[in-house]
């Protein structure tokens, strides 16, 4: 494995280094199609054919299989997406897309989220066709674009015009997961991601009567709009405990010594330290104001006003969420759905989550496999759509005291050069035994 630890790095600057921020437009995204062949290239140079798939102009998908030496068993779906969202490169130390390597880590946006994974599979997949290894099943390798922005342009695309070449998958693995939280020098945590809450982006409109802005005036759309935007940024949904959550705060609350009240879960998950911003809100949907939209002119009372409300809801919970939310909007402001996918829950248990543990603790003996919901979601929300039992599974270990979760979309994301290199030696047993 030696090779692949060492290339990783390499793969992984050079992906940082490709431009693929995804701005939601498809005239103002950019550098999918040349990531996708920089992953076709990589593959091609080891043996490996890829095919390539535009769903516009530049939003382009890669798909590639490789052959098991049993036929005859569900293929295994390895997926990531070529697309980082935005850096404003001012807010950070080094430039975002330059691939530095600083301080033991290497810099970049996308270097989490998730070129670090992309770099992963094709190291351990190029390894595998220098040496000779074929995996137990056919894996079935899908590096996606659009998933930034709900996946319309790459994995659902795929899904929908394309799954021919995702037959027999019956299993999958992404982001976010096996990433460690370390309790001790003895006991690490691998948070394995088995449910991920649901997205509804939603467009709140308000009308009102246009006028002067000299008028004293009681019909005022940006006034009900404010109104309502501030009535749903302070409210706080109520806390509802899924089966994925309870077993992840049943195995902390053991693993920590710290009592569990079902009744208060987040008193548990206040003492998570680095990790309990992501699993505090997956005990309650929740709903945040992300931008606003009004008026052309400064004094020009405008007639409509908008605003974007992000919402994640938690398994189960998309309807009477949408019956709470209207409560706390109010009647008058109209609410119009932009992107709305379900949330998907799997349970914790059979072989590929036993090669999955197996492959952690024969990396790191002190860890610890437990499941977990993300509260953001991923393409596995396209894949799940046929049928494909979904994980998140990418491998990272991590430095006890680096706050994970703030860089995901944060400033400065970076990744653990060592953390990478043990995420490959994760990934190659696992996938040799899966």
């Amino acid at each position: 494995m030696s090779s692949s630890v060492d290339e990783v790095v390499d793969l992984c600057r050079d992906l940082l280094r490709i431009d693929t921020t995804n701005t939601g437009d498809n005239a103002t995204s950019a550098g999918e199609r040349a990531a996708a062949e920089y992953v076709a290239e990589k593959l091609a140079e080891v043996g490996v054919s890829s095919e390539i798939h535009e769903s516009a102009p530049g939003r382009a998908s890669l798909v590639a299989r490789i052959p098991g030496t049993d036929p005859g068993r569900g293929a295994l779906l390895v997926h990531g997406h070529l697309d980082v969202v935005p850096a404003e490169a001012a807010e950070w130390s080094v430039p975002p897309f330059a691939g530095e390597i600083k301080d033991g880590f290497l810099w970049g946006r996308g270097a989490i989220d998730m070129k670090d994974f992309d770099a992963m599979v094709l190291a351990v997949v190029r390894e595998w066709q220098r040496t000779g290894v074929r995996p137990p099943r056919d894996i079935v390798l899908a590096f996606t674009a659009d998933e930034e922005a709900g996946g319309d342009f790459g994995a659902h695309f795929l899904v929908d015009k394309h799954r021919h070449l995702l037959d027999g998958c019956t299993e999958g693995i992404g982001e976010v997961g096996g990433f460690s939280y370390t309790v001790s020098k003895d006991l690490r945590l691998y948070l394995i991601e088995t449910a991920e809450k649901g997205i509804n982006w939603l467009r709140l409109h308000a009308r009102g009567r246009p006028g002067h802005g000299s008028m004293v005036h009681d019909d005022n759309a940006v006034t009900a709009l404010a109104e309502a935007v501030a009535r749903v940024g302070r409210h706080r949904f109520p806390v509802v405990v899924t089966p994925t959550v309870r077993a992840f705060l049943e195995e902390v609350s053991e693993a920590l010594g710290i009592e569990l009240d079902p009744d208060d879960p987040e008193a548990a998950i206040g003492k998570l330290g680095t990790i309990a911003n992501i699993i505090g809100a997956t005990v309650r949907n929740t709903a945040n104001p992300t931008r606003l939209d009004a008026g052309y002119k400064d004094n020009v009372i405008p007639s409509r006003a908008s605003a974007t409300i992000d919402c994640r809801t938690l398994p189960g919970q998309a309807d009477l969420f949408l019956e709470q939310l209207r409560e706390v909007i109010g009647p008058d402001v109209e609410i119009e759905h932009v992107q709305r996918q379900p949330a998907l829950e799997t349970t914790f248990d059979g072989a590929l989550v036993d090669a999955m543990a197996a492959a952690l603790r024969a990396e790191d003996p002190a860890a610890r496999p437990v499941p977990y919901m993300l509260s953001g979601g991923t393409d596995a929300k396209a894949f799940n759509r046929l049928g494909i039992r979904c994980f998140g599974f990418a491998p990272l270990q991590l430095p006890p005291d680096l706050n994970f979760s703030a860089l995901f979309h944060g400033i400065d994301e970076r990744v653990p050069v060592e953390g990478l290199q043990f995420g490959v030696r994760v990934l190659d047993r696992f996938l040799r035994n899966s």
